[in-house]
């Protein structure tokens, strides 16, 4: 499944508009609806935005795994992605401070 259709799946199955979700994301309707047509795809921080709303793996999202949750959380494909050249006390901060980001969006987005 292209990443495109899954993300409009995953929306409906949700029962989220695409106004709706895009409201949760802080993006106009107008560019979540260029995802899911297809024609534009969005950024890794819009990614991870996206799987917590949907409630699905970053992996899932985007076709990568067919689990929609698996071990491999959202904090820990970040870290990952962007931890090279770090020494190990800037990685210990780097992740300190993913998580506590990740937890703050996720109450922003159970305020909502």
């Amino acid at each position: 499944m292209e990443f495109a259709e899954r993300l409009k799946t995953l929306r409906k199955q949700v029962k989220l508009t695409q106004t709706q979700i895009a409201e949760k994301l802080d993006i106009s309707q107008q560019a979540y609806a260029s995802w899911e047509r297809g024609a534009k795809k969005p950024t890794q921080e819009n990614l991870v935005k996206i799987a917590q709303v949907l409630n699905v793996s970053v992996d899932y999202l985007v076709g990568n795994s067919e689990e929609k949750s698996d071990e491999l959380d959202n904090i820990e494909l970040l870290f990952r992605m962007n931890s090279k050249g770090l020494t190990e006390e800037e990685k210990k901060v780097f992740k300190r401070e993913l998580i506590e980001f990740m937890e703050e969006r996720k109450k922003l987005f159970d305020e909502k």
